[in-house]
């Protein structure tokens, strides 16, 4: 019996069930049960003015009707022509009906009950929705199939991306090519007594190709894939995360060897907290995929394949070995890897001669591989709009500018005050930026509005780094300070701006997270107080003291305060520098990190206009002329 004729007969089923539910409560209409009487005590009982009402049917012999105490009675008619005329004479009511066919029987209930097997169905199809209980009706599947896994298994046929379509991540492509080896020609380990692991875990930041990794392997591998999100296996009734993983593991048993992928496994695979008690939805849920990937029965030729990016807060029991054996790390990609994945990401992106992939990978430190195709599909709309045949290397510097710091916002009008006043603001980020010790060099400053800023000073690092030094914190910091400082010293106290709120962030948390989680404080000294998974442990109070807590607040402040009175010595020092740099600013909007320097060794810039001219409005007088040049 195929799955729509169990649906139809399934719907039959419950169709008649409701049928035989509502057949007591209206016996009028489905025939009831009446009490059977001769023809001549009908008479009497209308004679008698017993009888309240009388339904005849003008195809049959039959006649029904209700005694004045309700009870239903029938009887069979002869001919009688008066029959109706005694009826009359004595008050008694009198229905016709057109025929006694079954047919109108079942015509006249299914009007009546309509509504309410509307009502029915609606629940049903409902349920099935929002348990995702797959096509189709019946008993096999909605809300009589919650507990039926949500995994969409793929063929190994359907699977185009393959290993040639990720690049920058050769590390970890290179571990799972080995299990794609192994489901090829297990024989080459196990002779050698070697086991396929049972379990990896990709873990790295979003963006840097987890999930395509995981296609990848479904592409080579040339075995099932099963495909699911961590979030599919938790629901509000109990036990059903619980029987979707039974289930998905039955499935993937009997279509081994296979891989199950579970991408975002930190929704359902969470560290349990014995103080919450160990019996909800969740726990069950994770204690069930425990025992599958590792209990008394084993998984053979199944292969658990999972995604994270805060691997910190998984159950441990989930992370050992034997049920993860290998934990693989996809990093951010390195300058030769973000050439490789513009390379992949532009293989059907007409380019111009003047393009230079690995000239766009060094000026792209931290992209991630998402971030660089965002970059690749926004320097090829940029060139579309323009009506270009091919994507410039023009394009892609508007690309990284838009991707980096948002869109011009060029529907904002600002006054020339507000202008003024963000330049000197962002002059004064790249003035301390030039002058501070390990500082990222300058990529641009503009005062043009993009996203939610109203100026912004990018600065990109020369290479990729993999730890950051204590001095290079304290010159972050003293760069987020400029702008404030700026406006300080140029407009005076009562003329401060709320534009330095976002810096002023930046350097707390830096500050903060110097004291609490990297000891570089010597009243703290080498301890922690901060947790990747909890966070700040300040408001804790079983984690930490209150003095200490005290003594934290006054390191982040003395930090801070001392790296505001250096800017402000650093900005007194050199206040025509930045003046100059205000004043391009205000003529150009843009410069450049090469225009920056320039301008700060008392270079005229490379361009048409003059700094100086129609720019009398916006210059201050008054200033202090000590400046070192």
């Amino acid at each position: 019996m195929n799955r729509n004729t169990k649906n139809i007969l399934s719907w039959i089923f419950l169709i008649g069930l409701l049928f035989l539910i509502a057949a007591p409560f209206d016996s009028k209409i489905l025939g009831g049960n009446p009490k059977e009487i001769t023809y001549s005590k009908f008479i009497k009982a209308v004679s008698a003015g017993d009888v309240k009402e009388v339904n005849i049917r003008n195809t049959s012999s039959k006649l029904t009707g209700v005694l004045n105490d309700g009870s239903v009675f029938s009887t069979i008619t002869p001919y009688d022509a008066k029959m109706v005329e005694k009826l009359l004479d004595n008050g008694v009511e009198i229905k016709v009906e057109s025929g006694d066919s079954g047919w109108g029987y079942l015509v006249s209930a299914l009007i009546q009950w309509f509504p309410f097997l509307l009502l029915i169905g609606l629940m049903i199809y409902s349920a099935r929705q929002m348990q995702g209980g797959g096509k189709g009706g019946g008993f096999g599947g909605g809300a009589f199939g919650i507990g039926k896994s949500k995994a969409k298994m793929f063929q190994p046929k359907k699977i185009k991306i393959t290993f040639a379509d990720v690049a920058g991540i050769d590390e970890a492509k290179q571990e799972l090519e080995e299990i794609v080896d192994f489901l090829k020609a297990p024989q080459k380990y196990q002779r050698l007594g070697g086991k396929i692991p049972r379990g990896m875990l990709l873990v790295g930041d979003p963006g840097n190709g987890k999930t395509l990794l995981a296609k990848a392997i479904a592409g080579e591998a040339g075995v099932p894939f099963f495909s699911i999100s961590g979030s599919d296996f938790v629901e509000v009734f109990v036990g059903v995360g619980a029987s979707r993983v039974r289930d998905i593991f039955e499935t993937a048993k009997k279509n081994s060897p296979c891989i199950i992928f579970i991408d975002e496994i930190d929704a359902v695979g969470r560290r349990r907290d014995s103080g919450r008690g160990g019996n909800d939805e969740r726990e069950q849920t994770l204690n069930q995929l425990l025992v599958e990937m590792d209990g008394f029965d084993e998984n053979q030729g199944v292969i658990v394949l999972a995604a994270t990016n805060r691997a910190d807060i998984l159950d441990p029991a989930l992370l050992r070995p034997g049920r993860f054996d290998r934990r693989i790390t996809v990093q951010y990609p390195d300058m030769n890897g973000r050439e490789k994945i513009l390379t992949v990401h532009t293989k059907n992106v007409p380019l111009s001669p003047d393009v230079d992939l690995k000239t766009v990978a060094r000026g792209t430190p931290g992209f991630s591989g998402a971030e660089l195709a965002n970059l690749v599909n926004e320097a090829a709309l940029l060139a579309a709009r323009d009506d270009k045949l091919s994507v410039a290397m023009k394009d892609f510097e508007l690309a990284k500018d838009k991707v980096i710091m948002g869109a011009e916002r060029k529907s904002m009008s600002m006054t020339d005050e507000e202008k003024r006043n963000t330049a000197y603001h962002e002059a004064g980020h790249a003035l301390i930026a030039l002058l501070v010790p390990q500082c990222d060099p300058i990529h641009k400053v503009t005062i043009i509005p993009r996203g939610g800023a109203l100026g912004m000073v990018v600065r990109l690092p020369e290479k990729d780094k993999v730890s950051v030094t204590k001095t290079e914190l304290l010159s972050n910091i003293r760069v987020s300070l400029g702008g404030r400082a700026a406006e300080e010293i140029f407009f005076g106290q009562d003329n401060i701006t709320t534009g330095a709120s976002s810096d002023l962030k930046q350097a707390t948390d830096v500050a903060k997270k110097m004291v609490i989680k990297w000891g570089m404080s010597d009243k703290i000294g080498l301890r922690t107080f901060y947790d990747s998974a909890d966070g700040y442990y300040l408001d804790a109070s079983d984690q930490i003291s209150q003095n200490t807590s005290e003594t934290i607040d006054s390191e982040v402040k003395a930090i801070i305060e001392a790296a505001y009175a250096e800017v402000k010595g650093m900005i007194t020092k050199h206040k025509k520098k930045l003046e100059r740099m205000a004043l391009s600013l205000l003529e150009h909007e843009t410069l450049t990190g090469d225009e920056v320097k320039r301008i700060f060794e008392g270079k005229k810039l490379k361009r048409a206009a003059p700094i100086e001219d129609d720019l009398d409005d916006f210059k201050l007088g008054g200033l202090p002329t000590s400046d070192e040049e």
